[in-house]
């Protein structure tokens, strides 16, 4: 339990705090700084390198209330003057930024549910109605049919982020209309100096 409670204080808080995966997010910073952003993403790669933290900060990116645009540079959870809509999605409880864990939702009357009867709705207080779909290579063939359609004609101010451990049983037709980003394994130096950082704040010995 005690892990699991260091883990989420510890969890990256700004795209600058995400570890190994300095091109991505630097990529990333700049699509939202330069009105670039795309309407579908998909990260891919192992366990714990950083897909589901950077979709967060992705749609924290695009949703911060600190500036009348899009903010590359969000609130942190813990900042003093952290916005509503920061706030909200730090703590997994905003209703314009959904998340979906394909694992267990995986056809088409989920996809349907969660998403194709709610997206062509504004968003409800934020700039963007943000959908990330976890372990998305999970989903029916219906379902990603019926996904398909949507990413061929996706309406204003909607993001998907999709992430997934297995690129390969991700569709063609999927990959084709997605901006994709490969996360990289953490080098082992790069995690031995986070945890170093951690245990030294936690006064862990």
């Amino acid at each position: 339990m005690a892990y699991q409670v260091i883990a989420r204080k510890w969890r990256p808080q700004t795209f600058e705090e995400v570890t190994g995966q300095e091109a991505i997010t630097r990529t990333l910073r700049n699509a939202v700084e330069h009105d670039r952003v795309h309407h579908a993403y998909l990260f891919s790669g192992a366990r714990g390198v950083g897909k589901t933290t950077t979709a967060r900060l992705l749609a924290k990116a695009l949703n911060c209330r600190k500036t009348v645009q899009p903010n590359a540079k969000p609130c942190a959870a813990t900042d003093e003057t952290v916005c509503e809509s920061c706030l909200e999605i730090s703590e997994s409880r905003s209703i314009d930024v959904l998340e979906i864990d394909a694992a267990s939702h995986t056809g088409i009357d989920d996809i349907r549910e969660t998403i194709l009867e709610s997206i062509n709705f504004n968003p409800a207080r934020d700039r963007f109605k943000v959908f990330i779909i976890d372990e998305v290579h999970q989903l029916s063939k219906a379902a990603f049919n019926a996904l398909l359609k949507t990413l061929e004609e996706p309406p204003p101010r909607v993001v998907f982020i999709m992430a997934t451990t297995e690129l390969h049983k991700v569709p063609d037709t999927i990959l084709s209309r997605c901006q994709e980003f490969e996360f990289r394994t953490i080098s082992t130096d790069k995690i031995f100096k986070q945890l170093r950082k951690i245990s030294e704040a936690e006064k862990i010995e």
